[in-house]
């Protein structure tokens, strides 16, 4: 099968890790040149030297204000154009919401919406300009269901499909498309913070899915044809409802 991506530039947030990085690797697997973001200087670089000049580092903390507000002016000054953009990079707060730091509420509610929407507002105008462009935002099966011991990462994946879908129906005339994918419980460090019944049960049955396979539908979203929108795909485990 010839690489559906061949010619395309990819960036991918949260790229040294989980979903982001088995994104950008089915990427570059179909041909683009993918920008790896994340923070973990150390991890990028080494990811980096193994994909040689298909893979572009950019070590960034995107919780800092100045750093994010900068992301795309420093990928568009390093590889000049942007075809793909996947916001992926977030953090999980599970539990209580009486246990859960304040802290840590500020810092997940910035990174999984905030700065969403300030990365992909800073790409439309670039992406509209040239007229095509593809969005895509790692969103969750919380985003769907009110799942009782993730109030605080459910609220955040609401918030962001709702972003999603209304921005999707401002920028489809000038071309772009903007997606996101839902999955259940994916094998990520994310994971760390489950509860520890909730991990061993879902380990029991067979309820994880892997990163590699919400990549391929990454890959299966970016390829359909212009004149087609996949605005949401959720996947789970058969055995996610048992």
């Amino acid at each position: 099968m010839p690489a559906q991506l061949k010619g395309k530039v990819a960036v991918v947030t949260g790229a040294a890790s989980g979903i982001g990085l088995a994104s950008a690797q089915a990427m570059i697997a179909e041909g683009a040149k993918v920008v790896f973001v994340d923070r973990d200087e150390e991890a990028l670089l080494a990811l980096c030297e193994k994909h040689g000049d298909a893979a572009v580092p950019m070590v960034v903390d995107l919780l800092d204000a100045q750093a994010c507000k900068q992301l795309i002016p420093r990928i568009l000054e390093a590889v000049g154009v942007i075809d793909i953009f996947h916001a992926n990079a977030g953090l999980y707060v599970g539990g209580d919401l009486v246990d859960a730091d304040p802290d840590a509420i500020d810092r997940m509610m910035n990174l999984n919406v905030n700065v969403v929407m300030k990365n992909v507002r800073d790409v439309i105008p670039h992406m509209a300009a040239r007229k095509t462009g593809d969005i895509v935002v790692t969103s969750s099966l919380a985003a769907h269901y009110p799942t009782p011991w993730e109030p605080v990462y459910a609220s955040s994946k609401w918030a962001i499909n709702c972003f999603v879908q209304t921005t999707r129906r401002q920028v489809f005339k000038d071309g772009l498309r903007i997606g996101s994918v839902s999955p259940g419980p994916v094998v990520t460090g994310l994971l760390a913070d489950w509860p520890e019944d909730k991990l061993a049960q879902a380990k029991a049955s067979g309820s994880l899915i892997e990163a590699s396979e919400i990549a391929e539908i990454l890959i299966f979203m970016l390829t359909r044809p212009r004149g087609m929108t996949i605005r949401d795909v959720v996947v789970m485990p058969t055995n996610f409802d048992l």
